[in-house]
């Protein structure tokens, strides 16, 4: 707990969040209604809250808790542009994991995965990450470009920059396996909706049909937007969390999206968190 308090809460207020966003983010996150009153048995505030349902509850539920908080975490420290403050963070965070029983991927694969990859510093790739959150929006959103094609230059995804067609502008483009996928990057103050959705997917509609899509979003995507777009398209998306978790973790980006597409082929939906594929 006292790895709890440090990482996640400060004067019985957990992270940033508000009464309604603290109810929301349970709720869609976790499908918890931490408003319920058996959370209350300690006291009524957000940190307390927290506490007791962490102690209450099973392992399991806990630790999918924690990811999801150190997710949002992560990516509000990113969008101020901040360092981390607290000495030894990322390996408390898994050492707490791992006491609650959170078990990685066996350490063969692990190593038969990253070989490849050996040379990419995922470190460097965070902090330029962190670096953009300290920009303006207009400047913001072209360096998240940019930043992209390095990242997906580093995992040797043989990108494209951005490039321009009659009347639409591509984001750029990398291989994954012998597929080709367009990019979709955005950097704005709120989540995607269903409008910026459909408009890529009309984007590779129009395109041959082996093409595919690969939407960025940062700051992520509505529920409500990805419960419109539907399922059985040809797109698969990533937010700032699923970066976050990559580089926390050190997973080779092109087993990411290979996850990501094949989940999408499983389900037919679009989005799925990389916590969840790991």
């Amino acid at each position: 707990m006292m790895t709890v308090d440090d990482l996640f809460i400060k004067d019985g207020y957990v992270l940033k969040f508000s009464d309604a966003t603290y109810a929301k983010f349970f709720a869609e996150e976790l499908k918890v209604n931490i408003n319920d009153q058996k959370y209350y048995a300690e006291g009524g505030s957000k940190g307390k809250r927290l506490r007791y349902f962490l102690r209450t509850e099973t392992n399991d539920l806990a630790i999918k808790t924690l990811k999801a908080l150190w997710d949002h975490r992560e990516m509000l420290r990113v969008r101020a542009g901040e360092e981390e403050r607290l000495p030894n963070a990322r390996a408390r965070f898994l050492e707490l994991l791992g006491r609650l029983g959170d078990t990685p991927e066996p350490m063969k694969q692990q190593q038969a995965t990253k070989r490849v990859f050996n040379r990419v510093n995922y470190s460097e790739l965070q902090a330029g990450l962190i670096a953009l959150g300290g920009m303006s929006a207009q400047p913001r959103g072209f360096a998240f470009e940019k930043y992209l094609k390095q990242l997906f230059d580093a995992f040797e995804l043989e990108a494209r920059s951005a490039f321009r067609l009659v009347g639409e502008q591509i984001d750029g483009s990398f291989l994954l396996g012998d597929e080709t996928y367009l990019l979709e990057a955005k950097w704005q103050n709120e989540q995607t909706g269903i409008g910026d959705l459909h408009a890529f997917h009309g984007k590779i509609e129009q395109k041959a049909a082996w093409a595919r899509g690969l939407f960025v979003s940062y700051i992520g995507f509505s529920e409500q937007g990805l419960q419109a777009f539907g399922r059985g398209k040809r797109v698969v998306c990533l937010d700032g969390a699923d970066l976050a978790e990559t580089f926390i973790r050190e997973l080779p980006l092109p087993e990411v999206l290979h996850r990501k597409v094949r989940r999408a082929a499983e389900t037919g939906g679009a989005f799925v968190r990389v916590r969840d594929l790991f």
